[in-house]
């Protein structure tokens, strides 16, 4: 499979745009949902985007459907929702999939590169988080429970300290 700095991806106000734009950066990637017990893991997506964006960090979030309708809303709300609600101002895309024949080439690479338990490759639920070396390399998948704050020593570890073992 091709390298995550070749995929193309479309944000919430349809603009097509590639990965490569931030090669080098340390990534973190994320399937969400407007209406998921998980949602206010926007606000520590948010605070992480605001503390390490100009050291390298690219906060990246899928809106996602597959889980319990979570995420009935088009783009324009959601990005209205997204704005509103959390104040964010990291990149959220367009609505994918993350399972299934029309699973995102995004997350058909990251499922690949790093399997859930067992060697699962379906993403459970919303909210499922990647984070991604300036390499380009998967270095570890969080479940949806994980708070994104919960991330930042390793997030720091990529960084600051350059860090891009796997």
């Amino acid at each position: 499979m091709q390298s995550i700095w070749n995929l193309p991806l479309t944000d919430l106000r349809g603009e097509t745009w590639s990965l490569s734009d931030y090669r080098g950066n340390v990534l973190l990637i994320c399937n969400t949902a407007s209406q998921c017990g998980f949602t206010k893991q926007y606000k520590s997506l948010q605070k992480l985007h605001e503390c390490y964006s100009e050291q390298g960090l690219i906060i990246i979030a899928f809106p996602c459907n597959q889980f319990g309708a979570q995420e009935p809303l088009d783009s324009e709300q959601n990005l209205t929702f997204c704005e509103r609600n959390f104040g964010v101002s990291f990149r959220v895309n367009q609505k994918i999939e993350v399972n299934g024949e029309s699973t995102h080439q995004v997350f058909e690479w990251l499922k690949a590169e790093a399997p859930g338990v067992l060697g699962n490759q379906s993403i459970k639920w919303n909210f499922t988080k990647f984070l991604v070396n300036r390499k380009g390399q998967v270095v570890d998948r969080f479940a949806p429970v994980t708070d994104p704050l919960r991330l930042e020593e390793k997030i720091k570890a990529l960084i600051i300290n350059n860090d891009t073992s796997k």
